[in-house]
């Protein structure tokens, strides 16, 4: 995995991203109280993001096996420490959305 970003920019663009999901969602009419909750937080955004371009970048349309989802969020936590916690976090399913974003279950 090549760094393309500092940290802080990479928080910057995904709460940029967080803040036009709430907008977008607002417009149609959703109410915010209920949605909210829904949403990822920055710096699980942060790590979805990372991990739709790793694998881009390596051809890859998703992971056919959760070990290979593992081995990439780790990667991510090892390049990215401040991040470590939010990886296990998502990794263990006990994210705001559960694993709703990984291998096993799409």
């Amino acid at each position: 995995m090549t760094r393309r970003a500092s940290l802080e920019v990479l928080r910057a663009e995904a709460q940029d991203e967080r803040e036009t999901m709430i907008y977008a969602r607002a417009r149609r009419g959703e109410d915010p109280w209920r949605f909210m909750q829904e949403l990822p937080t920055v710096d699980e955004l942060v790590v979805l993001l990372m991990r739709a371009e790793a694998l881009e970048r390596g051809g890859d349309e998703a992971p056919s096996s959760g070990e290979h989802d593992a081995q990439l969020m780790r990667r991510i936590a090892t390049e990215y420490p401040p991040l470590g916690p939010t990886v296990w976090t998502m990794l263990a399913g006990r994210s705001r959305f559960g694993d709703r974003w990984n291998a096993r279950t799409v």
